[in-house]
């Protein structure tokens, strides 16, 4: 074991993850708080083009996922040569395609919306909080590149420091803007935009000084046209796999929130208030998931297969637990949760039955979360992939047609279908990591094959 895989423990490793991720989700909560005082229409609107997002995030998101994997298995073989060499070739890949993606959000923001059966009342608001945030999708894909390299080489504290600033910047600039106090213009949608460009420069640009100066040896950017394109071509025998099933996900809820903007503005405002509250349920799993695969990845780099094994089981067990515990006390308050949001009793009286139904979405969620994330640490990126693309598609997209629209259940129905193809996958994943068919596709031994 390396001097760092010694100091790494779960716990040591996912609670400054769990924070991080809380205060994302945070931030993204409280621009739906602070708007939900300003529109209803304005927090429907502001959904619809985060769903967008989300896609165009996960796009360039493949770099940071590879990054995350390689970095953490070539530490683990003690290869911290080519773990920096991957930190600086993984920014500048992520930038010239994250730069890409957001000239492309410039020019094509409204048929994009259009393609989403937007009511339109909400186009010109989700239009112009696109095209700001959209036109800044790269800042976001150096964002989570650099914080993979920070959590890979165990510096998972400072990650959450740097989100804790970031949350700082974007609640002041929402307030400013949306309430407009000493004289400030009150901007609305696109207010809330603008701060949330502004905090995630400069989340960026503080991480890369931490970077600099956390990483034990330098990282050679003055050689970055001198690095392997080894370096390259493994990132994307990584990142595209993982990007796949991220990618399926995220184009199945696009679909799914058209057949929901279908079912009018209340459904879509019912939907992003309890997805909004589904997250703070869900966060545990996501960063244990995390943690678990940063270790797993170290284990599986010092080809420690038995410990990585027995750790994602233990992990998953330690989820499960969690998140049916978060889904109860959530569903016990579900009504002055909402009542956080909109005063609304239709919202209301849907968005608690919607929480009802995670005691038994969430459980089926880690299992995915812990184990896929379990599974593409160790090498195993390509099987995920199939098999979600197999039950987002041929599972949640058309039952939530055939439930939510057909027989008329609306969100009740969509949100059924969430329950099945979540626990079908997590079924199988858990199957998938019981075979031990993951033993022999690490990283590092693909390198050098």
């Amino acid at each position: 074991m390396t001097k760092t895989q010694k100091k790494m423990t779960l716990f040591a490793l996912t609670w400054p993850i769990f924070i991080e991720i809380f205060l994302h989700m945070l931030m993204g909560n409280a621009d739906t708080l602070m708007l939900s005082q300003y529109s209803d229409d304005s927090v429907a609107a502001v959904g619809v083009s985060n769903q967008i997002l989300s896609l165009i995030i996960v796009m360039f998101g493949f770099v940071a996922t590879g990054t995350a994997i390689l970095v953490a298995q070539h530490l683990g073989a003690k290869e911290e040569t080519s773990a920096g060499e991957i930190s600086v070739v993984s920014l500048a890949v992520n930038f010239l395609f994250g730069t890409l993606l957001s000239v492309g959000m410039i020019f094509f923001t409204r048929p994009i919306l259009s393609s989403m059966d937007l009511p339109p009342p909400l186009m010109d608001e989700a239009a112009s909080y696109l095209k700001i945030v959209g036109g800044f999708a790269f800042v976001q894909a150096l964002i989570m590149t650099a914080g993979a390299i920070l959590r890979s080489y165990g510096y998972t504290k400072d990650a959450m420091y740097i989100t804790i600033g970031m949350n700082i910047v974007n609640v002041i600039g929402n307030y400013l803007f949306i309430f407009g106090p000493f004289g400030v213009p009150v901007l609305g949608v696109e207010g809330v935009a603008i701060s949330t460009i502004v905090s995630r420069l400069l989340g960026f640009l503080v991480s890369l000084v931490v970077i600099m100066k956390r990483i034990p040896s330098a990282l050679p950017f003055n050689r970055l046209f001198k690095l392997p394109f080894s370096h390259v071509r493994n990132l994307l025998k990584i990142g595209i796999p993982s990007a796949g099933e991220h990618l399926s996900y995220n184009g199945s809820q696009m679909v799914i929130t058209y057949f929901i903007a279908s079912l009018g503005t209340h459904a879509l405002t019912t939907k992003v208030y309890a997805q909004n509250l589904m997250m703070f349920i869900f966060l545990f799993s996501v960063a244990i998931s995390q943690g678990t695969q940063i270790l797993i990845g170290h284990l599986v780099g010092a080809k420690e297969y038995e410990s990585a094994y027995e750790r994602c089981l233990k992990s998953l067990k330690i989820a499960i637990a969690i998140s049916l515990i978060m889904a109860g006390i959530f569903s016990l308050f579900a009504d002055p949760l909402f009542r956080i949001f909109t005063d609304n009793e239709q919202i209301i009286s849907l968005g608690k039955t919607l929480i009802y139904l995670t005691i038994i979405l969430e459980p089926g969620r880690s299992f995915n979360l812990v184990v896929i994330n379990s599974l593409r640490a160790t090498g195993d990126v390509r099987f995920p992939v199939y098999m979600g693309i197999l039950s987002m598609w041929g599972v949640s997209v058309t039952l939530s047609y055939i439930l939510g629209i057909w027989f008329g259940l609306g969100l009740v129905g969509i949100w059924i279908s969430f329950i099945a193809d979540e626990w079908l996958r997590g079924i199988i994943m858990l199957k998938r990591w019981k075979s031990k068919v993951w033993m022999n596709k690490g990283f590092t031994a693909l390198k050098k094959a």
